[in-house]
């Protein structure tokens, strides 16, 4: 369970990082279903429903930088996504009924994997209240050099910045009033977990290490949190459920809200909507 402390810390910062969520049983199998994908990934050369690749990427050296959906994909990651460890931190933050509207799994391989540039998830599914946030999976030891999760302390309590260039979304912050100066990276041992709030800047570097860094991304809502965009189907809309019963009653507060249109021109990932930028705040992508 999470400490008053570091319940305060996430309220008044918005961001937190826990250690030891995760056994190391359950750490070395995560890795394992992992490198499997990987391996399949070698049978492909353009991104799939699955599989977001990397430039780079050949059969040769497979350079896999995004699973999409993986709780689809294997059972592992799905009963992760329920795990009572994470659920339990997760529901001292943002109540005990919870939903999911989201899930990947982000990898920068040693030497090289791409940034992703700073952006705030809000910008993407604004809901009627904000209580929102992102558990991270931490597969291997996020360090200062293999491409930690970067936050901004305190940025979930500001503006939403423009996500918008050329008329069009395009997943990264492009308001010329942005400064990244008080950034801090997050770093954390295979196990742990980050946790940012919905409204959190932040972004993450190439890894430049020798060593791989894996993280598995699971967002959850406040059961009461309904999607500005609307709902496809009511059914389905409550089959993301993770934690308590049905409600059709909104909470609703006055958050700053932009919506993501007009949409982006490349889509599929973050990575590819913000290929239009004219360049990168963290190098090469």
């Amino acid at each position: 369970m999470l400490t008053q402390e570091q319940i305060d810390f996430y309220h008044e910062y918005g961001y937190l990082s826990v250690e030891n969520v995760l056994s190391e049983d359950e750490v070395a199998k995560l890795r394992l279903v992992t490198d499997e994908f990987v391996e399949k990934s070698r049978a492909v050369t353009e991104h799939t429903s699955e599989f977001d690749l990397e430039p780079s990427h050949t059969p040769d050296k497979p350079r896999l930088r995004r699973l999409k959906s993986p709780i689809l994909l294997h059972d592992l990651y799905r009963k992760l996504l329920h795990h009572e460890n994470i659920l339990a931190h997760v529901s001292q933050l943002i109540g005990y009924g919870l939903r999911t509207n989201g899930n990947k799994l982000n990898m920068k391989q040693p030497g090289y994997g791409s940034p992703v540039e700073w952006h705030q998830d809000w910008a993407f599914y604004p809901h009627t209240n904000d209580d929102l946030l992102a558990v991270g999976v931490v597969i291997d030891d996020m360090t200062e050099e293999n491409g930690p999760l970067l936050v901004i302390p305190g940025s979930h309590k500001g503006p939403i910045y423009d996500h918008n260039l050329d008329g069009h979304f395009c997943g990264a912050v492009t308001d010329p009033t942005f400064s990244d100066k008080t950034a801090v990276s997050v770093m954390v041992k295979a196990g742990g977990i980050t946790i940012h709030h919905v409204r959190m800047l932040h972004g993450s570097m190439v890894n430049t290490s020798d060593h791989p860094r894996r993280l598995l991304l699971f967002q959850y809502c406040a059961i009461d949190a309904f999607p500005l965009s609307g709902l496809n189907d009511w059914d389905s809309f409550n089959e993301t459920i993770v934690r308590g019963e049905p409600t059709n009653i909104p909470r609703i507060e006055p958050v700053p809200v932009r919506m993501p249109y007009p949409s982006a021109l490349r889509t599929g990932s973050i990575y590819e909507s913000q290929t239009v930028l004219k360049e990168s705040n963290f190098g090469k992508r």
